[in-house]
C-alpha cells in the first residue's frame, strides 16, 4: 500500500473511467514499456484491450500500479517478492484500495469546495 507521503509525490488520479498507457505512465511515474512488462509479471494487472490491442486502464489498475511501484522502487522488493506481497494482501487489497479511493475522493471534494467558495 502506498504511504501517504509517497502518495503526495504522484499526481492526483483524475475522475475518469479509462486511462491510456501514456496517461498511466505519467500518473504513476513509470515508463510504458515497464507497464507492459508488469502486465506479464502480475496476474492482477489486466487492463482492458480494445481495437488494435490498445490498453485502457481503470482506476483500480492505476492504484495497483502505484502499489507495485511502491513495493519495487521504494520498499526494495524483487518482482517475485512484490508478487507474493500482493497475493498475500488479497484481503487487505480491497480495503486498502477502498481507503485510497476514499482519501482521493475526499481530496477532490475539498478542492471542489474551495473552488465553489
Amino acid at each position: 500500500m502506498l504511504e501517504p507521503s509517497n502518495n503526495n509525490e504522484l499526481p492526483v488520479i483524475p475522475g475518469k473511467r479509462y486511462f491510456t498507457i501514456g496517461e498511466v505512465s505519467e500518473l504513476c511515474a513509470v515508463k510504458p514499456h515497464v507497464l507492459r512488462y508488469w502486465e506479464q509479471e502480475f496476474e492482477q494487472l489486466k487492463p482492458v484491450k480494445r481495437r488494435g490491442n490498445r490498453r485502457y486502464y481503470q482506476r483500480h489498475d492505476v492504484i495497483l500500479i502505484r502499489q507495485i511501484r511502491s513495493l519495487l522502487y521504494e520498499q526494495g522488493f524483487t518482482i517475485g517478492g512484490a508478487r507474493q506481497q500482493l497475493m498475500g494482501d488479497d484481503t487487505k487489497e480491497d480495503s486498502g484500495q477502498s481507503q485510497q479511493i476514499i482519501r482521493q475522493l475526499r481530496t477532490e471534494l475539498e478542492d471542489l469546495l474551495e473552488i465553489l467558495k
